[in-house]
């Protein structure tokens, strides 16, 4: 999840669909409204690996460092990724702090992604929970229907070829679903991952704390993650200090990322 611009949500309220909305302010649990300028406020993006000395020395070959993503990524050559995941309940101060859920093809060794999720940010002590897809470097499109914490999602990316991707994201929760249909040429699907996010403005912003958010039956091609070798990716701020626990992957599919700090 990348943001070009960083600005607090306080001062512009949030987009929750193809077109901006003009209903009063959401409450807290509810998908929030949309922002007067929607370009200035998305989701979505690659993996943005930290330089200088934060590197992979004195780590597992198996372990990854990124100051915004955590989770499993695996490289190759893919036409899916699924997975399920709870929506976490946001734990807000009076702080600006954001964190998103996803899962996508691409952006690990190429800069293109196509990824649909969720996600909670905190603004004025309040949390927004809300829902995307984003087909990166592209805007993003927020849904408009409600999201709550604890609520189940199951989302994947598909390509059916010739160009053609599915993005399905269905909160089982709340009882509705959208499956989209987009066209890209070029794009390398490269890579698959399950993805906790910090998102991107002029640097990458503070991570909301969720607590924990649990990921389970993740797939790859059809198959658990696991049997693509993935990396288990680890998020650090800029001194290398973990940002949240990566579990371990457990049955091939199953994992859980926790909050540590935000930056």
């Amino acid at each position: 999840m990348v943001r070009r611009w960083c600005i607090p949500l306080a001062g512009a309220a949030l987009v929750v669909g193809s077109a901006a909305a003009s209903a009063p302010a959401a409450a807290a649990g509810r998908a929030p409204h949309a922002p007067a300028a929607v370009h200035q406020v998305r989701p979505g993006g690659r993996v943005i690996r930290p330089g200088g000395p934060l590197t992979e020395r004195g780590r597992p070959r198996s372990q990854h460092l990124s100051t915004n993503w955590s989770g499993y990524a695996a490289s190759g050559s893919f036409t899916s990724v699924s997975a399920n995941w709870t929506e976490p309940t946001g734990h807000c101060t009076s702080a600006t702090r954001y964190s998103a859920f996803w899962v996508g093809l691409d952006g690990w060794t190429s800069n293109p992604v196509e990824q649909t999720g969720s996600e909670v940010d905190c603004s004025g002590g309040s949390p927004a929970y809300y829902s995307w897809y984003e087909m990166y470097p592209a805007y993003p499109h927020y849904f408009r229907n409600t999201v709550r914490p604890g609520d189940k999602f199951f989302g994947s990316v598909t390509y059916t070829g010739g160009g053609s991707y599915t993005l399905v994201l269905q909160d089982i929760t709340q009882g509705w679903k959208h499956t989209v249909n987009k066209t890209r040429n070029g794009a390398p699907n490269s890579s698959a991952e399950v993805i906790t996010e910090a998102p991107f403005g002029v640097s990458v912003l503070p991570l909301a704390d969720f607590g924990t958010v649990n990921f389970s039956n993740a797939t790859a091609n059809g198959s658990p993650i696991g049997n693509a070798r993935p990396v288990q990716v680890n998020m650090v701020d800029n001194s290398g200090r973990l940002k949240d626990q990566t579990s371990s992957l457990s049955g091939g599919g199953s994992f859980s990322d926790t909050w540590l700090r935000a930056s």
